[in-house]
């Protein structure tokens, strides 16, 4: 099982930006996706996670300007940015709980991160 992330750049203050999650492979069931970031000298933190029932939960610092998303048939997650600050500048990470055809229970695989920089 292999998570593609990608969709990150640099963009101004106040711009926007999609970022994408590609789950492949040997997959039976995906439960929920999430975004996470890491700034630099900071923890990684979750921003965003959509529930297979399409349920979402946000950081309160991204509430009504990030929305995430995913397209079931695709095994793929999304991450809408607008409005992006300064702030946001991070590594984002992408996440999924899912449940491979061959191994039994739901583990959690990641996505090898993809840059944002929002400059001021």
């Amino acid at each position: 099982v292999q998570l593609q992330a990608s969709g990150g750049g640099l963009v101004q203050a106040g711009g926007s930006l999609r970022l994408s999650c590609a789950a492949s492979g040997s997959i039976f069931k995906i439960n929920a996706m999430a975004w996470y970031r890491q700034a630099p000298g900071k923890q990684r933190e979750l921003v965003a996670q959509i529930t297979s029932s399409e349920t979402t939960n946000y950081k309160d610092s991204v509430k009504g300007r990030f929305t995430i998303s995913r397209d079931n048939a695709k095994n793929t997650a999304y991450l809408k940015m607008d409005s992006l600050e300064p702030e946001d500048t991070a590594v984002y990470y992408c996440s999924a709980d899912l449940t491979r055809r061959e191994v039994p229970g739901t583990h959690r695989y990641w996505g090898q991160g993809t840059q944002v920089t929002v400059s001021s």
